[in-house]
């Protein structure tokens, strides 16, 4: 290992064994590393983690905390991979691959707005631990009986995914905004409303314009998640985005 608990070349972390064979059985594990740190950022975000704090958690100091993760990027896959236990797919699969994937959809929904810290740490870098597996390895269960290579329901998930990434991530930037103004949502949209109004009466945005007559009411962000993730579903059905 290389100065300052960083490894001379890329390991994962679980390649590495949580524990030899020989001496003293370690004072933690893992999971109860991965549980604090969960707790620090659903409390005070992810800029809140550290290793200090995570050890101060535990209870042990911060250079024996690297002993079980070398890295802080260790410690956010630990993370990641504990929130992933608790995707609720016991339902999967129901023999129908378009409503097991909207209920997909729906769970990882729920997930990210129970931890909104997770919006900032997934990536694909993250996508293949033990827990991500099994969650992948469900749904790909459940895409059975959709005609199609093993690849494009991959393809499939990850367009999912990003997706619900993208709508939730929008949804808790307004809550936060909401949170940092003294006045009320209601209000500001009033306001918006107001100004966008006048901008589109100007004429200058002619078919932004019609779009907006067409659908003028504020947004119903459950009603539009579902036909969000619906016309992937149904694109899918299709033969896939590209026909393929």
């Amino acid at each position: 290992m290389a100065a300052g608990g960083r490894s001379p070349r890329p390991e994962v972390i679980w390649a590495r064994p949580e524990r030899t064979g020989r001496g003293p059985r370690p004072a933690h594990t893992r999971a109860e590393i991965a549980g604090a740190a969960v707790r620090v950022a659903d409390a005070d975000g992810i800029e809140a983690v550290s290793m200090r704090r995570v050890a101060a958690e535990v209870g042990c100091g911060t250079m024996s905390l690297y002993n079980y993760v070398p890295r802080k990027e260790d410690l956010y896959e630990l993370m990641v991979d504990a929130v992933s236990a608790e995707h609720d797919l016991t339902s999967l699969p129901t023999g129908d691959w378009r409503a097991d994937m909207l209920t997909v959809a729906r769970d990882t929904r729920a997930l990210l707005r129970r931890h909104p810290w997770l919006t900032r740490l997934l990536s694909s870098a993250y996508g293949f631990t033990p827990h991500s597996l099994r969650y992948l390895e469900r749904c790909m269960a459940a895409l059975e009986g959709l005609d199609a290579p093993g690849g494009t329901k991959l393809e499939l998930l990850a367009m999912i995914n990003s997706s619900v990434l993208a709508f939730v991530s929008d949804e808790l930037a307004v809550a936060e905004r909401a949170r940092a103004v003294p006045w009320s949502p209601e209000e500001e949209q009033a306001v918006r409303g107001a100004y966008l109004a006048g901008e589109l009466g100007s004429g200058h945005y002619p078919h932004l314009a019609a779009a907006f007559a067409e659908n003028p009411g504020p947004t119903d962000y459950d009603a539009a998640f579902e036909r969000a993730v619906g016309r992937i579903l149904d694109a899918f059905a299709r033969g896939g985005p590209a026909g393929g």
